[in-house]
């Protein structure tokens, strides 16, 4: 069964702003509950072909995984892809104005789980989209504070 989980919210800063702090991997742990840590395998600052080591927590499990940057469009669209352990998975971010000064951002992850993961697919989109919407309103409290 495919995971496919699409969140977004409107920040109310700028595009340039919001693509730049949400962008940059570094500043992940900062805004997701469940990313424990960030490091980086290539030289920052992000681009295509960057690979970047994640450690997060999630459903009680212990995950480390490698993403690679395979798309990016500066303060429009980034896309990251992990294909080892038992969760291959895509997560991208979008960037669009959202009226004067506001950001309408877009955040989806999507995979093919195998094994048990696949088995608990339905429980993990829901799982999922739960700590998206609370990651993207901690983002939102970040940058608005700003």
């Amino acid at each position: 069964m495919t995971v496919d989980v699409l969140t977004e919210i409107v920040i109310e800063r700028p595009v340039a702003v919001v693509a730049e702090y949400a962008g940059d991997p570094s500043n992940a742990p900062r805004w997701y509950a469940n990313i424990e840590s960030v490091n980086w395998r290539t030289e920052p600052p992000v681009g295509v072909g960057s690979q970047l080591d994640f450690v997060a927590h999630f459903l009680g499990r212990r995950l480390a995984y490698t993403y690679d940057v395979v798309e990016l469009v500066p303060g429009r669209r980034l896309v990251m892809r992990t294909a080892q352990g038992p969760f291959p998975m895509e997560t991208s971010y979008e960037w669009v104005p959202a009226g004067t000064g506001s950001t309408r951002m877009t955040l989806r992850n999507r995979g093919e789980p195998t094994g048990f993961a696949g088995v608990a697919a339905p429980l993990m989109t829901a799982a999922m989209r739960r700590a998206n919407n609370k990651d993207l309103t901690r983002l939102k409290e970040l940058l608005e504070a700003q």
